[in-house]
């Protein structure tokens, strides 16, 4: 243990704390059960624990930390705040880090939509942003159907998880009142068309069409579509180009508002500072949380001036005025920026995709290796069963379980996603070093190898 864990948590008792926990807190605990750490001092990709063992942190608050821990440009930001007396809560009035915030957010949107937009502050995560977008598009539009797609996730308030399509989650409360017109996303690895690659994409923008000018097609004029340009918990699934261009030209024909959820995709995680940048389609309304906060709770929407129907007070929220967000938020938008992070991110990530497919070509249980920037995904599957027609092998949910395990060991932390949990996830920091990477895929390409000749005997 270094000296400053031994002086100032000397006193933890990791097993009493874990207990505590598990004692304390509700059943729906879920990244603490993957990962049995305390973790007292963070920098950049690295966490050190309450026992003194780093770990190279590839989850990053599930996107949120675009510049890692304790970034020096977000603690001055924090800093800076609470040393001028300022108010840290200031409800929905104006304020000079409110003003700043807007200002920088403004400069990196899609121009098309930055010359024209509102902004509205939301509650502190992104589900509340979700639920504003699908509230305005219906109230812009007077119309409540809403169109979104398989293997979304938009969060877990009553809109969101009705537009979300994990089964898991949303059963228990599946008939919650919301109208939900559900399209298949296209997930070429497993084409619910049976098909894959643009054909498929065809039939997926022909069958929304047809949707919308079939007079009995048993769909209702939507009041929106929503979707994600990478779905992220779904899988970590870019949608094609082409195809979200089509999105946004049937949306545009019909009259529907198209929402696009950047939650997790935003500031420079895919290679674009926005994740629709990589299509050129200006949607009518975004959803942004996670990264523009710099690391503390922020969510807003974004929309076109024309859908400004909301009469003052028609949505409030208490938690929409965090200065030290706003502050930590605008330093981070501006060094993204200036950085140039978002290029960095797509040089990156395509070495590491290249070097994650060769892994999968000296690994059984790798389905496939997809992503776009660091957004990265392996789809963990069954070596042992028949494929598809397509040469898409089962989900194999444990197996995924075990490589998380094994990167646990190995001083990695990342979580799963996707059906059944089986795609193994990684979202470092944008600051993450050629060297950092390295070591994130050595020790990745060590839990996959132990996990698949265990898999193999």
């Amino acid at each position: 243990m270094t000296a400053w864990t031994d002086a100032a948590h000397a006193e933890i008792d990791l097993a009493a704390v874990l207990g505590r926990q598990r004692d304390r807190e509700s059943a729906a605990r879920t990244y603490a059960r993957s990962f049995p750490v305390v973790p007292v001092h963070a920098d950049g990709l690295r966490v050190t624990g309450a026992d003194g063992r780093e770990y190279l942190d590839c989850l990053a608050g599930a996107g949120t930390l675009a510049l890692g821990h304790n970034h020096p440009v977000v603690l001055a930001a924090i800093r800076r705040v609470l040393d001028s007396g300022a108010p840290l809560h200031a409800l929905d009035i104006s304020t000079p880090e409110k003003d700043d915030f807007t200002t920088a957010l403004l400069d990196t949107l899609p121009p098309e939509l930055a010359a024209d937009c509102r902004i509205h502050f939301c509650g502190p995560a992104g589900t509340d942003a979700v639920e504003a977008a699908l509230k305005l598009a219906r109230t812009a539009t007077g119309r409540q159907n809403v169109l979104a797609f398989t293997g979304a996730y938009h969060g877990m308030t009553a809109g969101a998880l009705a537009t979300s399509g994990n089964l898991a989650v949303r059963e228990p409360l599946a008939d919650n009142g919301f109208n939900v017109t559900r399209l298949p996303y296209p997930y070429d690895y497993r084409c619910p068309f049976g098909l894959g690659g643009p054909q498929a994409h065809q039939i997926g923008a022909r069958l929304v069409e047809s949707l919308l000018t079939d007079s009995h097609s048993g769909v209702l004029p939507p009041a929106a579509m929503i979707l994600e340009a990478v779905q992220g918990e779904g899988g970590v699934i870019p949608s094609p180009d082409r195809w979200l261009r089509d999105m946004r030209r049937i949306t545009e024909e019909h009259g529907i508002p198209l929402i696009v959820d950047e939650v997790q995709t935003g500031v420079g995680r895919t290679g674009e500072f926005w994740a629709v940048q990589h299509s050129g389609i200006t949607p009518d309304v975004m959803v942004l949380s996670k990264a523009i906060g710099g690391s503390l709770p922020l969510a807003v929407i974004v929309y076109k001036s024309a859908l400004d129907s909301w009469l003052p007070g028609a949505h409030t929220g208490t938690f929409r005025g965090n200065q030290l967000a706003m502050a930590a938020g605008a330093a981070t938008l501006r060094f993204v920026a200036e950085q140039d992070l978002s290029a960095r991110a797509a040089d990156l990530g395509d070495r590491m995709l290249a070097e994650l497919r060769v892994l999968q070509g000296n690994s059984s249980c790798i389905g496939e290796v997809r992503g776009r920037g660091l957004m990265l995904g392996l789809e963990i599957v069954n070596p042992d069963a028949t494929p598809d027609a397509l040469g898409a092998r089962p989900a194999a949910p444990e197996l995924a379980a075990a490589i998380r395990t094994e990167c646990l060991h190995r001083g990695l932390l990342l979580e799963l996603g996707g059906r059944g949990d089986s795609v193994v996830r990684l979202l470092p920091p944008l600051t993450i070093t050629d060297q950092e990477a390295t070591s994130v895929l050595n020790r990745l390409g060590e839990a996959v190898t132990a996990v698949d000749r265990g898999a193999s005997r």
